[in-house]
């Protein structure tokens, strides 16, 4: 018998003692090269440590919910032959397939399931432990997210297993009148709680993990900035020809060139004329913190919600580089494998909704960031040129800027010249 492999937790950034939410392995099963082991779940991200070979685990020292950081012993596989059918993919793991409740369940609330689910919702919000239940990893993390005690399901597949169906059943009825949020310590009244279900049919549905996570660390920023956005607009008719021909150019190597890498040229060029916008308040507020590096996030709509992918030392990169890695890291993110060094690091925020349509909006700032850039559709406007209306392709520029850091002159010199940036890709490009 060879000598069995120790498999430790891999480099994932800044973060200690994360919680595992999921142990995809037990001893005797065989195991391909890069097959998910466990999950682990940071503030920011869920991430899948892979084996790093093939072979057959002999020991797993660890469980659901235990915390883990670098280094930490996770398990011991001993090197051989892996699994002979071919794993699912990570994305198969990690996005279960959306699943509509029963029509029974938009009827009448059932509050004796209800009662049931909201005593055990404290506890699975912690990492329940279901690894003891015969489920699949994928039925798992679907009672993980509807709050569901698994151990309290009776499997009507093979052997007992727990399939989705199973989950879909004790589902029936929808939840009864939640009760009160508890008070979050900011003093704000809480919104009185409704029964919906007087005026109507309704169905329950628990958020995704994304919205889970990223809705404290929105809220948090909402009510410790005061937020301020500015509107302007810039002529990006010469820009787009340009952006084409390159574009044109770029499809036979399988990659497109957007408008987002001529906005985060930009962006930087901005950055460097006006610094205060790449800085951070220190922990004490009373001097800021200049940022000498350019990592722009880039908030990406996937099927579970927005995440915001960093891409670093955008300073140093051309337009093709940054079109090549902004098509990566896109994927990535809808697909679900971002790592957590993908979202650390960033100094200032694109949210882009031009592929979607609008005019204008108020982007969150990305606290410990001090602004955030939205842009949405650009659109052809006459404008007038002295003598006549010529049609010009315009885009709508939003700055959401922290006014403790930002005043509003600040704020204006900035998007003006992002807009005159825009105007000239000579420029961009210097």
């Amino acid at each position: 018998m060879s000598v069995a492999t120790e498999v430790r937790v891999p480099d994932i950034g800044d973060f200690t003692d994360v919680p595992i939410i999921e142990v995809h392995v037990k001893p005797g099963d065989r195991v391909n090269e890069d097959d998910p082991l466990l999950t682990l779940e940071s503030d920011k991200a869920t991430m899948d440590v892979p084996s790093p070979l093939a072979g057959v685990v002999r020991e797993v020292p660890v469980k659901v919910g235990d915390q883990v950081s670098q280094g930490s012993l996770i398990l011991q596989v001993e090197p051989g032959d892996g699994a002979v059918a071919e794993p699912p993919s990570l994305v198969e793991q990690q996005e279960p397939e959306e699943l509509e409740l029963p029509e029974s369940n938009q009827g009448k609330p059932n509050q004796a399931d209800q009662k049931q689910a909201d005593q055990k919702q404290g506890e699975q919000d912690q990492a329940a432990d279901f690894s003891q239940t015969h489920a699949g990893p994928s039925v798992r993390r679907l009672a993980r997210e509807f709050g569901i005690d698994l151990t309290s399901i009776t499997g009507t597949g093979p052997k007992g297993r727990i399939t989705k169906d199973d989950v879909l059943s004790f589902l029936k009825g929808p939840a009864a009148t939640p009760a009160a949020p508890a008070a979050q310590g900011s003093g704000i009244p809480e919104i009185p709680v409704q029964d919906f279900s007087k005026f109507g049919p309704i169905e329950v549905k628990p958020l995704v993990r994304i919205k889970k996570l990223s809705g404290p660390h929105l809220h948090r920023s909402w009510l410790n900035i005061p937020h301020v956005t500015h509107q302007d607009e810039a002529d990006i008719t010469e820009l787009d020809r340009y952006r084409k021909e390159l574009d044109t150019a770029a499809k036979p190597d399988g990659y497109r060139v957007t408008l987002l890498a001529f906005l985060i040229k930009a962006v930087v060029a901005g950055l460097k004329r006006f610094p205060e916008v790449n800085s951070s308040l220190n922990p004490d507020r009373d001097a800021l913190i200049y940022k000498q590096y350019y990592n722009i996030g880039i908030a990406v709509d996937t099927p579970d919600g927005l995440v915001v992918p960093v891409l670093r030392e955008a300073d140093r990169k051309g337009i093709t580089e940054l079109s090549k890695e902004l098509g990566a890291v896109s994927a990535r993110a809808r697909e679900g494998k971002l790592s957590s060094a993908d979202l650390q690091g960033g100094t200032f925020t694109i949210s882009s909704l031009g592929g979607i349509g609008g005019t204008a909006f108020t982007p969150i700032v990305n606290a410990p960031e001090v602004a955030i850039l939205g842009v949405v559709r650009a659109t052809t406007k006459p404008v007038w040129e002295g003598e006549r209306f010529v049609p010009r392709l315009v885009l709508p520029l939003s700055l959401s800027y922290d006014h403790r850091v930002i005043d509003g002159a600040l704020a204006a010199r900035f998007t003006r010249n992002l807009a005159d940036l825009l105007g000239d890709v000579r420029r961009i490009l210097l």
